[in-house]
Parts: C-alpha cells; sequence; structure tokens
C-alpha cells in the first residue's frame, strides 16, 4: 500500500473509533417536558 492510503486508512479508523467512543459515553439529556397526547375513542372499537 502507498504512505497516502495507509494514512488515510488510519485517519478514517481513528474518526470511526472516535465517533463511537463518542456515543457510548455521551450522557443524552432527558426531554423538559412531558409529551402528551389524546386519542379519540372512535379508534378503539368497542
Amino acid at each position: 500500500m502507498s504512505k497516502l492510503k495507509k494514512v488515510s486508512f488510519i485517519v478514517i479508523l481513528a474518526a470511526l473509533a472516535g465517533g463511537t467512543i463518542f456515543l457510548l459515553t455521551w450522557d443524552i439529556p432527558a426531554p423538559a417536558q412531558p409529551v402528551t397526547k389524546t386519542l379519540n375513542d372512535d379508534r378503539f372499537p368497542s
């Protein structure tokens, strides 16, 4: 492999590893407001 291909492979591998580590350690905040939705009775047969 040429030197450029080796460097490109290492950069891509490092970016993938960094992105994976970031997503695994990111503390995603919970929603600030509760989600409520009213469903019509027409949608449920009785």
